[in-house]
């Protein structure tokens, strides 16, 4: 009750556990605290924050129109509600060296477990869309480098994306790994591999876990976790899953509601009131209110 339990030490620190471990670990994007909820409800290790599904979510395209401010404030809603670790998306760190170790700052004060850094040029673009540009090697080696000198948790979890594959090849971009793992990168996160080979590849050249991104209707085939955990992959993210799940019954129950004036044929497929309830714990903030009601200062001095 009232968020987690867990704090976002003992967070970060199973973070770095599950990353240490011998299984594929799955986190799913929320797109709001109580999908959080739900996401820890379900059985899953881990919340990803996306930075694609929050700019949708406030009628944005992802390229990058969002600020630090706003991504933080959301960052930190989500990681409120939930004892599992959050892992979120920072884009390209909102600005050069000294931006990016402020980014994550604002992130560890917001109770964020780990964060994403990616190597194209600003302003980005989805990874999944054709036509992305990036910065020299170098230059991502800098932001990577300035996370790791801003963090003040070293249980914080430091990721390096590469968008690199499309524009200069499969080798280009594990050579760029190799050098962001020099920075002091700690996850890999190669951006739309086209098959499950160039993932092991991957995996098998570099000394850091590596995470799959099985975002629908992008460049990488939706491959399942035991797919994933064969080439090597410690970590898998869906992005955006959650948004379209629900823009897609919003969508489809708004026209029913336009068609037939009422709700009625929808309710089966609803989350109900008590449902609702359970999720979100309302049951001990009642407990709570009552608790501190009946307390009464009667034959205290």
């Amino acid at each position: 009750m009232l968020g987690a339990t867990a704090t976002p030490a003992e967070r970060r620190a199973k973070f770095r556990e599950l990353l240490a471990g011998d299984q594929i670990v799955q986190f799913p994007g929320a797109i709001n605290p109580i999908n959080a909820q739900i996401i820890e409800q379900t059985g899953f290790e881990g919340v990803y924050i996306s930075g694609g599904a929050f700019s949708a979510a406030m009628g944005l395209p992802d390229i990058g129109l969002t600020s630090l401010t706003e991504v933080a404030d959301h960052g930190r809603n989500i990681a409120r509600v939930t004892n599992l670790p959050t892992f979120i998306d920072a884009d390209t760190g909102w600005g050069e060296a000294m931006n990016v170790a402020r980014t994550i700052q604002e992130f560890e004060d917001a109770g964020i477990s780990g964060m994403h850094l990616e190597d194209q040029v600003n302003p980005k673009r989805c990874g999944h869309l054709d036509g992305k540009e990036v910065v020299t090697a170098a230059e991502m080696s800098k932001r990577i480098a300035a996370a790791v000198k801003g963090r003040r948790d070293e249980n914080f979890v430091i990721s390096a994306r590469t968008d690199s594959r499309a524009g200069e090849g499969l080798d280009a971009a594990i050579d760029r790994a190799k050098a962001y793992v020099d920075a002091g990168a700690d996850l890999i996160f190669p951006e739309a591999m086209r098959d499950l080979s160039e993932f092991e590849k991957f995996a098998s050249s570099v000394d850091v876990p590596i995470l799959a991104n099985m975002t629908e209707f992008g460049k990488s085939e939706l491959f399942t976790t035991e797919q994933l955990a064969n080439v090597g992959v410690k970590v898998v993210i869906y992005p955006v899953t959650t948004l379209r799940l629900a823009m897609g019954a919003i969508k489809s129950g708004l026209q029913t509601i336009r068609d037939q004036g009422t709700q009625v044929d929808l309710l089966e497929g609803m989350q109900t009131r008590a449902d609702l309830y359970d999720t979100i714990d309302y049951a001990a903030y009642n407990d709570f209110d009552a608790a501190v009601f009946n307390f009464s200062q009667e034959g205290h001095q």
